[in-house]
């Protein structure tokens, strides 16, 4: 803390947490002192302003296995980092260690096994590069810079899920450091409770340094669809989008915004800013006669201003919403799962879209089914394998002034949407530490306590519990 001279004391406990971690791990360790301290602790959302008394840069799991060790001596508050792209910016805590993961970059491919191993703090970008040379795929989300790690540990919603399931479904096995200490590999056949924690669980049961996923076949090139609607029809659109995604193919995944156009100069200059209804399908499988049939109920909401619909790089597909999500800025998301998106739905959702902060704010409606719904219910920690609908109000924007303003538009929203849902929230979508806090039923459901056997079962002391209570 800055004393009155404005320096950075330390205590004497976290001196010594300093120096049992500075004389065991090959990575950096960073202090408040360090000339690195402020970029180390910075994450994706600008709104996350979290100053921990260390940060363990690890080089890879033995330094996760001595930082585990330092940190179950001297209980400090821990947290963990992979990629950092989480929207409530839990890999930071303050005043305790960081255990940082983000270094950590290892990705090998078996494409004869059909199988890649990742480290933690690989992105779904450098994965997909890696399987695409391949043309195979582990689903992913829908951002490319996001990390494997808290994607996958929270169930991992994306654009492929209909055909391929959640990136948690796609998981063989998982490298974990539990709070003894010990290096476990959990899967279906090994510490098994672990695997079911793993996938959809979120944090709170050690710190997970490598990702074992089965592939799927997919790419380089894929058929999409990207339509940008009129908002007039905004209404019509979302009925018409809802009517079509009942027969749709477990091959496409729909997907529909409430948004505003980007200043990008692929699009047309005159709607620049303008309030859009925008639809976006993936085909999974080759592009051809059947990508054609499968997406052509996707394009038929009445003529569109800008039809961006083609054959592309699978990478492209997964990357071309990046610049939208820059690093910085701040942002606020939080969701909702839903069994039916009726008419009344619709009008709410229409309704508060009306009221949006910022054009960088926006609603998605994600379609589930498919290969989501055929894992068992108890399979996983992911509770909503039934849902039918995700749908979420992101807020985003730069100015701080604004942040009052924009977290309170997208927690109204989430109340006036509230009554149509089926009373879930999904983990990686669930506001700030206040928010998770009040939504954790909702958020586990009934895997709640199984989780909590679980996380006592491998973590008697605690070591990782303010972990697990963050979203």
């Amino acid at each position: 803390m800055p004393d009155e001279q404005g320096t950075t004391s330390t205590t004497a406990a976290e001196r010594a947490l300093a120096e049992q971690l500075g004389s065991s791990l090959r990575g950096e360790v960073i202090g408040r002192g360090h000339p690195g301290y402020d970029e180390a602790r910075a994450v994706w959302n600008g709104l996350i302003d979290r100053r921990p008394a260390l940060i363990a840069r690890c080089s890879g799991t033995a330094d996760v296995v001595e930082a585990v060790r330092a940190a179950r001596t001297h209980r400090p508050l821990v947290s963990i980092r992979g990629g950092g792209h989480q929207v409530a910016g839990s890999a930071v805590c303050d005043e305790g260690l960081v255990i940082d993961l983000s270094r950590t970059k290892g990705v090998h491919v078996d494409p004869a096994a059909r199988t890649a191993r990742a480290q933690a703090g690989v992105t779904w970008g450098e994965l997909d590069r890696e399987t695409q040379v391949h043309g195979l795929v582990a689903p992913g989300g829908e951002i490319s810079v996001t990390g494997i790690a808290g994607l996958t540990l929270g169930g991992g919603l994306g654009l492929v899920m209909r055909a391929y399931g959640l990136s948690c479904d796609s998981l063989r096995s998982v490298q974990i450091v539990t709070a003894d200490g010990v290096v476990r590999t959990a899967s279906r056949d090994q510490e098994s409770d672990l695997f079911w924690a793993a996938r959809g669980g979120g944090r709170g049961i050690g710190v997970v340094t490598s990702f074992e996923f089965g592939l799927h076949p997919l790419g380089p090139d894929v058929a999409a669809v990207q339509l940008l609607h009129p908002y007039e029809r905004a209404e019509a659109v979302l009925r018409a989008w809802r009517d079509a995604t009942d027969s749709t193919p477990d091959t496409v995944t729909p997907e529909l915004a409430l948004w505003s156009v980007p200043a990008d100069p692929a699009l047309p200059r005159d709607l620049h800013g303008a309030n859009v209804v925008i639809t976006v399908a993936v085909y999974a499988g080759p592009p051809g006669a059947g990508a054609t049939a499968a997406l052509t109920p996707q394009r038929q909401f009445g003529p569109p201003l800008v039809d961006m619909s083609g054959t592309v790089p699978y990478t492209t597909v997964q990357s071309a919403h990046d610049m939208l999500f820059p690093d910085g800025d701040r942002y606020f998301m939080k969701s909702l799962f839903m069994d039916e998106l009726s008419d009344d739905a619709i009008r709410v959702l229409v309704e508060w879209d009306a009221r949006r902060p910022t054009p960088e704010s926006l609603i998605v409606v994600r379609t589930l089914g498919g290969a989501v719904a055929r894992v068992g219910a108890d399979e996983s920690a992911f509770a909503h394998r039934s849902a039918r609908y995700n749908v979420s109000f992101d807020a985003g924007w730069q100015d701080p002034a604004l942040d009052e303003a924009a977290i309170g538009w997208a927690r109204s929203a989430w109340d006036a949407l509230k009554p149509f849902a089926s009373g879930g929230m999904y983990i990686n979508f669930a506001g700030l530490g206040e928010d998770a806090a009040d939504g954790r039923g909702a958020i586990f459901g009934s895997h709640e306590e199984r989780l909590e056997r679980i996380r006592a079962a491998y973590d008697p002391e605690g070591v990782f519990a303010p972990a697990a209570r963050r979203p």
